[in-house]
């Protein structure tokens, strides 16, 4: 179903160039279809924030209900941005205040890059529990993702997030658990994830405090959990908005950063992501840059544009379900038609029943 275009972000047009539905807003009110206003509280450093705030709003512009969808994207002051991305802030996000005077019918609150090794002395830490204290009573239901995750869990249930002696980076297996939610309705039952994040929490932990795990991995742990009541809190410790070149740009970027003198070894490849063909090429450059005396070998031969055609995307559709999934709920939830929710079945306070589903 479409986006809206309220504003000129660059987004809309970059999604409507790649075959996303954006309608202006003229159009939209030609329209009989209901509106949801879907809040995005972009936490991300500066070189990811847009490329953030596309991987989301492509997946909320894919779901299929009959429904047009207001974004409404918003950060916290407390970040120290440079001039590029405080004047794509200052231009095309709104304020809290602004927000809390619209209403959301959801929000998704991206991941973070994790500076402090304690959350509570993260910049955006006051600034997050004040949005989710005000979600908790004026939103149907939160999506958080990774640091957010993190961040929310310890705060709520005391779980500590732990850090890992390596960086959990790749695309993993992973496998439901938990069959009867609504969220992994009519998706594989097996399926690739992608994570990268440097702390973990685990399946033992959400457990423990009594949330449901409902998709996990041998190699990489819990992918997707709930709060207890199923919907008011949904959880990711995995990328399901990642674009097939996210790692990618993630992998270059430490490459850079060897080359630049900033890290002391050659970073590992993101791990079952590349293919042999990839990791031939990748491994051609490395061994130049590690044969070569310091400042040899420029970014500049850095071997992208071979290398972008060779990757696969195997986790795109099965997180666009998931998310198809979590926003049909949310439109049962925040139905006009509450009577016909009755009637079918479906208690318009609470979509999935008692929470035992």
């Amino acid at each position: 179903m479409p986006l809206i275009a309220h504003s000129k972000l660059p987004t809309f047009e970059r999604l409507r160039a790649e075959g996303v539905e954006v309608l202006s807003p003229d159009r939209a009110q030609q329209q009989d279809i209901r509106e949801l206003h879907i809040g995005i509280l972009n936490l991300m450093p500066d070189a990811a924030l847009e490329a953030t705030e596309r991987q989301f709003m492509r997946m909320v512009g894919g779901c299929n209900r009959i429904a047009q969808f207001k974004i409404h994207l918003f950060s916290v002051p407390e970040f120290e941005r440079n001039e590029k991305a405080q004047t794509h802030i200052d231009t095309y996000y709104e304020t809290f205040d602004r927000i809390k005077s619209v209403g959301l019918d959801a929000l998704i609150i991206t991941g973070a890059n994790p500076v402090q090794s304690k959350l509570k002395d993260e910049p955006f830490w006051n600034p997050l529990l004040e949005i989710v204290e005000w979600a908790r009573q004026y939103v149907s239901s939160v999506l958080c993702s990774c640091l957010a995750t993190h961040a929310i869990v310890q705060h709520d249930h005391g779980i500590q997030r732990y850090r890992l002696e390596q960086k959990r980076w790749g695309v993993y297996s992973h496998r439901i658990v938990d069959f009867h939610h609504p969220l992994v309705a009519n998706i594989n039952t097996r399926f690739d994830a992608p994570h990268s994040h440097v702390y973990e929490t685990n399946s033992r932990q959400f457990r423990d405090a009594n949330l449901r795990v409902l998709v996990s991995s041998e190699d990489a742990d819990f992918y997707l959990a709930t709060s207890e009541d199923g919907f008011r809190f949904v959880f990711f410790q995995g990328h399901p908005e990642y674009d097939v070149i996210s790692l990618f740009k993630e992998y270059k970027r430490e490459v850079s950063r060897y080359v630049a003198g900033q890290r002391n070894s050659y970073p590992p490849f993101p791990e079952n992501y590349f293919s042999r063909e990839a990791t031939r090429v990748l491994n051609h450059f490395r061994d130049a840059v590690l044969s070569s005396e310091a400042g040899q070998i420029s970014m500049d031969k850095f071997p992208e544009d071979e290398v972008v055609p060779l990757l696969d995307d195997t986790w795109g559709d099965t997180g666009k379900a998931i998310i198809n999934n979590w926003l049909g709920l949310v439109y049962q939830l925040t139905s006009a038609d509450r009577h016909r929710a009755f009637m079918q079945g479906i208690d318009p306070e609470n979509p999935l029943g008692n929470g035992h589903i």
